[in-house]
């Protein structure tokens, strides 16, 4: 098979939507990682550091493929925000520091927002590349959103929305 789309997905050009993407996503990810940086900076709790530098981690790895994809097809990457000064949890005053459940929440919130981006990333991506990495962040986001889950139900910080404890009885037609 010869032609653009020859089945070599690293040899297809990018169309203009996975370009922006591409873009957008890393745009995202160099944001999310200030934020993280911040949060990482006000967290008091010891298991919520931890998932706090997972997501660090994960938008490193995001930023470094979807850069490399972007330098590769001749498009400069959005530009990087300077690190966050180091700070301690006792140096931030009570009235503007964020608390460990708000934390969380933004981070459940962050999570459920990327794996609808994600998910739309990957199903109007024609590149399989690009499909496969977008399920790569997909996957990795799901696992940390579900750890988010279960140490917010540890906590007890989660706030659930109306719960239906006592099913109705069924209507007589």
């Amino acid at each position: 098979m010869s032609g653009v789309l020859n089945g070599n997905p690293k040899d297809e050009p990018l169309h203009y939507g996975e370009i922006y993407d591409l873009w957008q996503f890393s745009a995202s990810a160099k944001m999310a990682l200030s934020t993280y940086q911040a949060f990482h900076y006000h967290a008091g709790d010891r298991d919520l550091k931890k998932i706090i530098d997972e997501c660090i981690d994960q938008v490193y790895l995001e930023i470094k493929e979807c850069d490399k994809l972007l330098k590769l097809h001749g498009f400069t990457p959005p530009p990087v925000l300077p690190d966050r000064p180091s700070v301690k949890l006792e140096e931030i005053p009570a009235g503007a520091r964020f608390s460990d459940p708000e934390i969380a929440a933004a981070l459940s919130t962050s999570s459920a927002a990327g794996l609808v981006i994600c998910s739309q990333a990957m199903g109007m991506s024609i590149r399989e590349d690009l499909g496969a990495m977008y399920k790569k962040f997909h996957n990795q986001m799901a696992a940390l959103g579900l750890e988010l889950l279960k140490l917010n139900k540890k906590k007890g910080w989660l706030v659930p929305p109306p719960l239906q404890l006592k099913s109705p009885e069924p209507a007589l037609v």
